[in-house]
């Protein structure tokens, strides 16, 4: 074999092994893409907690875990039923979408408040906000977050080293012996 054909047969190989790394790569990026979704498919987007129901059906102080998707109203086909006099069967809408939540008046009797207006159609809902279904009063709040001790890591995640920092010179007396 000449020199030639010998460079020609490396290169081929070089290239072939060039596309298995692209290929792992891309598998890997896959993975972790999936096991970061498993991780968080269990927890909700965000919560309503409810502030004030004067006929006690939700009771104040209940959080509700919120879906991308919510219908709120008295039928027992919502996702949230809210048993009160003033709403409707099919009040409104609280949607995720995107990276925001949304509120919509489903065309109710009484109308859906968000911070005291009534709005018409749909709104933005951030954290914080109040929104009156009827006579309920409900806030969106971020959910909950796990604890560091409740949650596992993940098996193929690798942790940093924890290192102690001190501040000031004055602080080098405290290290340990």
């Amino acid at each position: 074999m000449d020199v030639f054909t010998l460079s020609l047969w490396a290169l081929r190989l070089g290239f072939v092994l060039l596309i298995y790394v692209f290929f792992f790569f891309v598998a890997r990026a896959l993975w972790r893409d999936l096991r970061a979704g498993v991780a968080g498919a269990g927890r909700p987007l965000a919560r309503l907690l409810v502030v004030g129901s004067p006929e006690g059906r939700p009771q104040a102080g209940t959080s509700i875990a919120l879906d991308a998707v919510n219908s709120l109203g008295r039928d027992v086909n919502n996702s949230i039923v809210l048993d009160d006099s003033f709403v409707s069967s099919e009040h409104a809408l609280l949607t995720f979408r995107g990276r925001a939540w949304y509120v919509e008046d489903r065309g109710s009797t009484n109308g859906t408040w968000l911070n005291g207006q009534r709005i018409e159609g749909l709104a933005p809902l951030g954290y914080g906000d109040e929104v009156q279904v009827g006579q309920v009063r409900m806030r969106l709040e971020r959910p909950r977050q796990v604890s560091p001790q409740a949650s596992k890591p993940l098996p193929f995640r690798r942790r940093p080293a924890r290192r102690r920092r001190y501040g000031t010179m004055a602080d080098i007396h405290k290290l340990p012996q």
